[in-house]
């Protein structure tokens, strides 16, 4: 979630609107300034690189085993792909061990006044704070399809959430990963995000952090660690996405198609932990929906990111600019580290299904927005899909 901070009044809510990424901050420690392998180690021999990705990386003047072996630190301009072709993410085995995932956290924010409402009848009042429930443990029995996004950007190691969704290409086999554009790329100043992997139900014992040191990987991620082999989001979230003004956010979701970190037993992540949520790009009007329950692992205090959390709430509306969509909008307290985790509400056809996903919200952490999918997250999702058809 990227916290909004209203400055001078002005005649558009985009007007007052400043973001500041938190939901997917650097670590206290800095954690991505650590070796992830020691320079003298060369890369696994055992691990499968795609040909089209050596050639990616080629292309790039990038040398997988120095890649593999610290040059991913390297955030030159040159070097930070940011077109949406240019998604490279090769896996480093072991790199998000359980003391790199626990330190993946977003520090805290000064705060600010988060009554942004009254945009003459576009956007809703700001709804009553609703506070986030723990989820019961063990999260696969009440929410499987709910994890988090571990991936290394230029301040350190970060983290966001994001929930395992359905694969039309693949039914009942998905390999797909909801989450927000933030989450995968940094926007119009910079560009892919690095070493990105998925944890369904982590810490799924909902375990105290203090006991999580002692913790093995096989409790702390029992459905093991996903690597993103694949990444899409939004052209408007590449081109506009910012960490200040409100850009993108109507455009902020992405899809991450994901393989084993150790080649896993054959299934597929759906297969694996059980279950994946439908899309819904035709979600009912905002006065059609009785409730939306957005689900994540908030990091910022008073929360420590360890733990997953629900919100729900009646969805208002959140317009940010008038020629762009208007956003869902629901009280809840969860703060920075909840950004991508899924909002569910029964679709068109009664059922469950995500419906959108956490993005912003203000830094006193009162309430949530998230994007409403349209034509352009269904072209995304699609086109995901579609490149992974029948494998």
């Amino acid at each position: 979630m990227r916290p909004i901070r209203p400055t001078l009044a002005a005649a558009s809510i985009a007007a007052v609107l400043a973001l500041t990424a938190t939901a997917c901050g650097p670590s206290e420690d800095n954690a991505g300034d650590k070796p992830s392998v020691p320079a003298s180690q060369p890369a696994d021999p055992n691990l499968t690189i795609p040909e089209d990705l050596k050639d990616r990386l080629k292309e790039h003047g990038i040398d997988l085993d120095k890649w593999r072996n610290g040059e991913w630190k390297n955030w030159d301009r040159d070097k930070w792909l940011r077109e949406a072709k240019d998604f490279v993410n090769p896996i480093i085995e072991d790199l998000w061990d359980p003391d790199r995932m626990r330190d993946a956290d977003t520090p805290p924010e000064k705060p600010v006044d988060n009554d942004i409402s009254g945009d003459e009848g576009v956007t809703d009042p700001t709804p009553a704070p609703v506070n986030a429930q723990a989820v019961k443990a063990p999260y696969h029995a009440n929410a499987a399809e709910a994890g988090k996004v571990f991936f290394d950007g230029p301040q350190g190691s970060m983290v966001c959430s994001a929930t395992v969704v359905k694969d039309p290409a693949n039914p009942g086999k998905s390999n797909l990963v909801w989450t927000a554009g933030h989450c995968v790329h940094a926007g119009k100043e910079g560009g892919w995000y690095r070493n990105i992997a998925f944890v369904p139900s982590y810490n799924n014992g909902a375990k105290a952090t203090a006991d999580l040191e002692q913790t093995p990987k096989e409790e702390i991620a029992p459905y093991g660690v996903w690597w993103g082999d694949w990444a899409q989001t939004s052209e408007q979230w590449i081109s506009q996405g910012a960490a200040t003004g409100g850009q993108g956010a109507p455009y902020d979701f992405a899809v991450i198609h994901v393989t084993p970190e150790k080649g896993g037993t054959g299934k597929s992540l759906e297969e694996t932990v059980g279950s994946a949520l439908p899309v819904e790009f035709n979600a009912p009007a905002v006065p059609k929906i009785a409730t939306m329950t957005a689900t994540g692992y908030p990091a910022a205090p008073p929360f420590d990111g360890q733990k997953m959390f629900q919100c729900g709430d009646k969805p208002g509306r959140l317009s940010l600019k008038a020629e762009e969509p208007t956003m869902y909008r629901i009280g809840c307290t969860m703060t920075g580290g909840s950004s991508g985790g899924g909002w569910v509400a029964q679709g068109q056809d009664g059922k469950p299904a995500l419906v959108s996903n956490t993005s912003i919200g203000p830094v006193t952490a009162g309430w949530l927005a998230g994007p409403r999918l349209g034509k352009e997250a269904e072209g995304v999702y699609s086109a995901v899909s579609k490149k992974f058809a029948g494998r």
